[in-house]
């Protein structure tokens, strides 16, 4: 505990130093978990218990004042019996059979300094949530990330230059075209090793 009553956790464990989140997204990220928070009757400080955050950080989230790693999101998310999808994506599916999504529509959620971008394009809530992601690594540009919960994966699909995964200390290139798999219940980094930008698609899949 420290002076302010907080636990005294990494600071590592929940904020990202890789870029940024956007003032958009955490504005938007932080009313509806505060919206939630008090719709279930939490304090701050028994969500930040339930989600293994401080109040401090919770404090700040909810008030788009912080910059928390997408995975303290994502506990926030679960302890207010969500997930990072709902709270974040389309509120609920319509009922056609095809929904288009406009450009307009696509979420900044992450970008660094030198012009990398990551966005949420369309996502599923509900039973089996999904999301799928575009991003944009500059030459020489890294994310990394932290361990999602045990046995969750993530899929990518390069449509330009080259992106490299590194985790467990195995490094995989995937080239322009192909596709590949990461098991990310363990930390990773997304690399651009290249000298054209890098584009790909992602999708999640957390385990529940």
């Amino acid at each position: 505990m420290n002076a302010d009553g907080d636990r005294d956790l990494p600071a590592v464990k929940d904020t990202t130093e890789d870029g940024v989140l956007t003032r958009d997204f955490l504005q938007q990220v932080g009313s509806r978990i505060r919206a939630r928070r008090t719709s279930r009757s939490l304090t701050v400080q028994q969500l930040a218990d339930m989600s293994d955050v401080s109040r401090r950080l919770l404090t700040q989230i909810e008030h788009g004042q912080a910059n928390p790693s997408l995975v303290a999101v994502t506990r926030i998310a679960r302890s207010l019996g969500t997930d990072f999808t709902e709270l974040v994506g389309d509120a609920v599916p319509g009922e056609a059979p095809v929904e288009r999504v406009p450009s307009e529509d696509h979420l900044l959620v992450w970008s660094s300094r030198v012009g990398s971008t990551a966005h949420l394009l369309v996502s599923t809530p509900g039973v089996r949530a999904a999301d799928l992601w575009s991003w944009s690594l500059v030459p020489g540009d890294s994310y990394g990330g932290l361990p999602d919960p045990p046995g969750s994966f993530e899929l990518f699909h390069v449509t330009a230059g080259e992106l490299t995964i590194v985790a467990d200390s195995v490094e995989v290139t995937i080239p322009a075209g192909e596709s590949g798999r990461l098991r990310s219940d363990r930390a990773y980094r997304y690399i651009n090793n290249g000298s054209v930008p890098t584009v790909f698609l992602r999708t999640v899949a957390l385990a529940r």
